[in-house]
């Protein structure tokens, strides 16, 4: 392989060289990749949907930043939960997977102030943005499919009251026509 003079090598100059590889080439490739993480694991048991349950290491990542082991001294990332999420978009991005995972955000968040309550004006805006989020997924799917989603939003709503993010959850789900207003 040629060496390339570039700083930050794109896109297009890695297809460049992969055009050269034959099939086994690029078979030991991705073998390569998806023995390097498992990221790269779940990236591609979720874009082949292998496996029992696919959201597994996503759901896994989500509930460990956003509903930490307090015992162990877990931190907290908002933002690393939300990269699970984005992760799971660009492996497969279905709609329902979205769903379910942006409401499992949720549900993990409001696990976690009810068991340990805190007052972060940035956890809590973050919740409220996914929440808005999984409705605007919800919203993609039929009326079956949203049902559950919707029902499970709920639980969240209630809940959200008691840590002062209750009426713009309301307002959130009325706007998205899931409530009466």
């Amino acid at each position: 392989m040629k060496k390339s003079n570039k700083k930050n090598p794109t896109w297009s100059d890695l297809k460049q060289q992969l055009v050269n590889f034959d099939h086994a080439g690029l078979l030991g490739l991705i073998q390569d990749l998806y023995a390097a993480n498992k990221q790269n694991q779940a990236f591609l048991h979720a874009r082949f949907g292998l496996g029992e349950d696919v959201f597994a290491p996503y759901k896994a990542s989500i509930d460990r930043w956003v509903c930490p082991d307090v015992m162990r001294n877990q931190d907290i990332s908002v933002a690393k939960a939300k990269k699970a999420v984005s992760d799971y978009k660009k492996a497969i991005g279905r709609p329902e997977g979205v769903a379910e995972l942006t409401v499992f955000y949720c549900e993990s968040c409001i696990n976690f102030l009810g068991y340990c309550g805190m007052d972060d004006e940035g956890y809590f805006n973050a919740l409220v943005l996914m929440f808005e989020q999984a409705l605007k997924a919800i919203q993609s799917l039929d009326a079956k499919q949203q049902a559950s989603f919707v029902e499970r939003l709920s639980v969240v709503q209630h809940e959200g009251h008691n840590w002062g993010i209750g009426d713009e959850i309301d307002d959130m789900m009325a706007e998205y026509g899931f409530t009466e207003a």
